[in-house]
């Protein structure tokens, strides 16, 4: 089930949908500035089944041919709590008024489990485990609820079952690529209609 607020500047997806790439994709591709560099900022740890969802998303997007899209963070270099501030700080170095698609897992309500929030707007890293260390980040925010929130919650992300995470993660890298399909077919024309 889907559902967009009024005013479009957010989307709730469940994982289940068979549309959920597609529908992530529009709505990331309706908002982004393509005149920008396209940051995906993966945060999570691969020391965390739950709090994997980031790396596992930038693993996955390292694995397509990406063009137009900057990604940091994957499996084998995850951004977390302790390198996030030089992570955003290498990035804003590098890249010129960069536009940061900042991604990470969270905790909620039971009815929450398997969907994915996007919104315009930054996220707070380390939400789900309590963190108030960390400032919010991004220009575009998507959050994928793993498991339900309450008591212990490092013990929760631990116990997060792999397959709810992989499955939510390969749908979100799927949608970051057709972003930068598109993304790349827009650049191409550009360069067509100035020669």
């Amino acid at each position: 089930m889907t559902s967009i607020n009024s005013k479009n500047t957010s989307m709730n997806l469940h994982s289940s949908d068979r549309q959920f790439s597609h529908q992530l994709y529009e709505f990331i591709f309706n908002n982004i500035s393509i005149h920008q560099p396209i940051i995906i900022l993966c945060i999570g740890t691969d020391r965390s089944t739950g709090d994997s969802l980031g790396p596992l998303v930038g693993h996955f997007l390292n694995y397509k041919p990406i063009h137009r899209l900057h990604v940091y963070g994957c499996i084998d270099e995850p951004v977390h709590a302790k390198n996030l501030s030089d992570t955003i700080q290498n990035i804003h170095e590098k890249h010129v008024n960069p536009y940061i698609i900042a991604i990470d897992a969270a905790l909620s309500s039971p009815t929450k489990i398997k969907t994915v929030d996007v919104e315009l707007g930054p996220l707070s890293p380390g939400a789900a485990l309590k963190k108030q260390d960390l400032n919010p980040i991004g220009d575009l925010s998507i959050k994928g609820y793993v498991n339900v929130s309450g008591f212990m919650e490092f013990s929760i992300l631990q116990n997060t079952r792999l397959s709810t995470v992989m499955k939510m993660s390969k749908q979100i890298a799927q949608a970051l690529y057709y972003v930068d399909i598109k993304l790349k077919q827009h650049h191409e024309q550009t360069q067509v209609l100035r020669i």
